[in-house]
């Protein structure tokens, strides 16, 4: 190999390298923006200073209650749970090389939902209890569909129509649940259900918070071998990585982090759904896409949660919105993957 042809690939990487920081740094200068309008607007705009006098401790009248009671808490479960979802959603994605196998699509999300609202309806259970209920019901829906796929070879395409068929089993048993519900319940279940950041409390935000910094960086530290399981299984182990240990890793990771935010604010349509192709097709090759794709995710509830409050005469969950927005992206998928004939 020539000096010339060294020298071009290094450059090469090197603008590859200048691109991803530049474009990290552009997301999460973006989502600061973002926290801090959140904690600026609403019935009464507060200026900066008095945001950030409020966040340093400070009594101001007014400002203190509606920042560090009601907006505080908003924006946090936003910023935490749309990360949550956005690198979560990424892993799967990559993971099991397709698009479609996210969680809301292959039915992770519903298992957690359907714990999660099991645990509002019939136990009536406390938020301790709904974040657990939550993960339990994540991985024993990440299990049965694995299971039920596996047959005498795996197939990422078994798999989606499984966790598809799970999903659909999952939605009827929730149906059901808002059914047989108590009347005063089903408001509650109802606004979960939706996707919605309304009535976050910070005692309530501690299980995700936890969940995100532990296994976060887990994840991050296992992303040279998650791209390398993109490559496909008999490429992975030549490799020389353990595939079964690294998958395990990654969906415990995942899962945990997914069933957490889902416990804490709703299943957010969509958002596990765009953000890894947004963050994918913004970044480009040679770089992975995790920590822009959980950038994505914070960007996509919380600037939905904006206009779900300010731009219409009614206000709107978050849910409602990435939904409008996520809908026709999964029918376009949907259409240009079955002209491919890859499911």
């Amino acid at each position: 190999m020539t000096n010339f042809t060294m020298q071009s690939i290094i450059a090469a990487k090197q603008k590859r390298k200048r691109r991803f920081v530049w474009l990290t740094t552009l997301l999460a200068s973006i989502s600061l923006v973002l926290c801090v309008a959140m904690l600026m607007l609403g019935n009464t705009i507060y200026p900066v200073s008095d945001v950030i006098r409020v966040l340093l401790g400070e009594d101001v009248q007014g400002a203190s209650f509606a920042v560090g009671t009601i907006r505080l808490p908003r924006m946090l479960a936003g910023l935490f749970a749309g990360f949550a979802f956005g690198l979560g959603g990424y892993v799967f994605q990559t993971m099991l090389r397709n698009p479609l196998a996210n969680p809301n699509v292959i039915g992770i999300t519903s298992g957690s939902s359907a714990a999660a609202v099991f645990c509002i309806i019939v136990l009536q259970a406390s938020n301790t209890m709904i974040s657990i209920a939550s993960v339990i019901g994540g991985l024993i829906t990440v299990i049965a569909i694995f299971f039920l796929s596996k047959g005498s070879s795996f197939s990422i395409g078994r798999l989606i129509l499984i966790g598809i068929g799970i999903q659909a089993m999952l939605t009827a048993f929730i149906n059901y649940l808002l059914l047989i519900g108590n009347t005063h319940d089903l408001p509650t279940a109802m606004r979960w259900l939706s996707g919605s950041l309304n009535g976050a409390k910070m005692e309530t935000l501690t299980p995700l918070v936890v969940a995100v910094f532990i296994f976060t960086p887990i994840i991050l530290m296992l992303s040279k071998r998650l791209a390398i399981l993109e490559l496909g299984e008999q490429t992975a182990t030549a490799l020389g990585v353990d595939t079964n240990k690294s998958r395990v890793l990654l969906l415990v990771s995942a899962v945990i982090i997914l069933a957490l935010a889902t416990a804490t604010t709703g299943p957010i349509a969509f958002v596990a759904f765009l953000a890894g192709p947004i963050a994918k097709r913004l970044v480009g090759h040679g770089f992975s896409a995790l920590l822009p794709a959980g950038l994505v995710g914070v960007i996509l509830v919380l600037a939905a949660d904006l206009i779900g409050q300010f731009a219409f005469t009614a206000r709107y969950p978050v849910g409602v919105i990435t939904g409008i927005i996520g809908a026709p992206y999964l029918i376009y998928l949907l259409i240009r993957i079955n002209r491919k004939g890859d499911i």
